[in-house]
């Protein structure tokens, strides 16, 4: 059967994500006749429509910067009645159903206009008309994005309808690699010549050119056909989605953090300080790649020393890459979130710990994002068991595991607050020694 031009894509969020990821890969394929995303914003609503639904797109390659135009999307914001019942006549056309919202904690609100809400009246209508079958990518970066959706939409529709709904629909985890954000500083746009989402706009998409994004098996009764070919199925998608927060993730904020404190402002600065990709890569490798691959060997060939050596000097490169220009505030933005017991950076410490690997490089990186949240914490009089003890609450760790990660952390500050000079480009070449 062919797929030319004959499905419906759904967004949820226009962000960089949707917008340079599941919008883009949906145009270029030519299989999809309708593209529609939703959003909650109003300027951005309005801005698409101005645009008769185009938009533009910036592409970071490793020697230049690729603008590509996207289009035609349909806009419609679902905190708007008229525009929620499209909307929901979308979802019950859709083949594929992306959600790129910030987190999972917006799958459900008090409002009609609620995401969970809204898929599940979609669904429920695709289910009255025979409807096609469904997926849904669920690209909030959380392990597991896909069961808390489906739990949430679920929760929405009526017993008795359920069963039809599930034969239906798929809901997916997804391991995204791809770095991307919004530049509106108006300076940074005019330095490096992006295009404006949309004529006469103060933001500007700006994505690297990866598309290796990793989903959820596929399990219907009879085979399904995406077509957004572009994903690669996997039987089991957490040893995957472990390297992407415990491996990218957590060595991403580490390079901030630490980068932070030697005062550059791009994480591609890294390139120009002494010993700081070294000090990175033994990081990435020694302590969070050396616990994968013991945890997880015999997975994948991404879990041996070569394939996850291999993975991570591409990594490095490309979070460095000067045309994407990641700020540092971008990437270490919400410190508090990431020192989370089961976040990026503590985290990784934790598993390290339980593969006998002591995570002295990420404990450094701990160090320095409290230095982010607020510099005092690096003066050797301020005690940080309190605050790391708020931010762990919730989490309830094992008081033996909080207090080795604790005492792991005090040790890195000692290290840092000695470490640090007026000359703080020299930062990671004294940390190594």
């Amino acid at each position: 059967m062919s797929l030319s031009r004959t499905r419906t894509y759904v967004g949820f969020g226009f962000g960089a994500i949707q917008a340079g990821l599941f919008l883009y890969e949906a145009s270029r394929t030519g299989a999809f006749g309708r593209l529609v995303v939703a959003e909650v914003m109003p300027d951005l609503v309005d801005a698409l429509r101005r645009a008769d639904g185009h938009f533009m797109l910036n592409i970071a390659h490793n020697d230049r910067i690729e603008q590509v135009h996207v289009g035609t999307v349909a806009a419609e914001n679902p905190a708007i009645e008229t525009d929620r019942a499209r909307l929901i006549d979308a979802i019950a056309s859709a083949e594929e159903i992306g959600t790129a919202i910030p987190s999972v904690s917006y799958y459900v609100s008090d409002a009609p206009g609620s995401l969970h809400r809204v898929l599940a009246q979609g669904l429920r209508q695709k289910v009255s008309i025979g409807g096609p079958r469904c997926v849904i990518y669920a690209a909030e970066n959380h392990n597991h994005a896909a069961e808390i959706l489906e739990q949430n939409v679920m929760s929405e529709i009526p017993a008795a309808e359920q069963p039809a709904v599930r034969d239906r629909v798929r809901f997916l985890n997804t391991v995204i690699g791809k770095m991307s954000g919004v530049v509106d500083d108006p300076e940074e746009l005019h330095k490096q010549g992006l295009a404006p989402a949309f004529p006469g706009s103060k933001r500007a998409f700006l994505v690297e050119e990866f598309n290796r994004i990793l989903i959820s098996q596929i399990r219907f009764d009879e085979p399904f056909q995406r077509g957004i070919a572009v994903f690669e199925e996997k039987p089991d998608l957490l040893p995957f989605e472990e390297a992407k927060l415990y491996g990218h993730n957590a060595t991403h904020a580490l390079a901030a953090y630490l980068g932070n404190l030697c005062g550059v402002r791009f994480v591609s600065e890294l390139r120009d300080i002494p010993g700081a990709l070294v000090f990175v890569r033994a990081a990435f490798l020694d302590e969070s790649g050396a616990a994968l691959v013991k945890k997880h060997t015999d997975v994948d060939p991404l879990f041996t020393q070569a394939g996850y050596t291999a993975y991570a000097d591409d990594l490095i490169t490309r979070m460095t890459n000067r045309y994407l220009r990641d700020s540092v505030e971008r990437v270490g933005r919400d410190p508090m979130r990431k020192l989370g017991w089961n976040d990026r950076l503590i985290g990784t410490m934790r598993l390290s710990l339980s593969q006998d690997i002591e995570p002295r490089r990420f404990a450094l990186g701990a160090a320095a994002a409290l230095a982010m949240l607020d510099r005092a914490h690096l003066d050797e009089d301020t005690d940080i068991e309190p605050v790391l003890a708020a931010i762990w609450q919730d989490a309830q760790p094992a008081p033996a595991e909080a207090t080795r990660i604790l005492r792991l952390i005090q040790h890195a500050k000692a290290v840092l607050h000695q470490a640090l000079s007026d000359d703080n480009t020299q930062l990671f070449i004294s940390l190594s020694g």
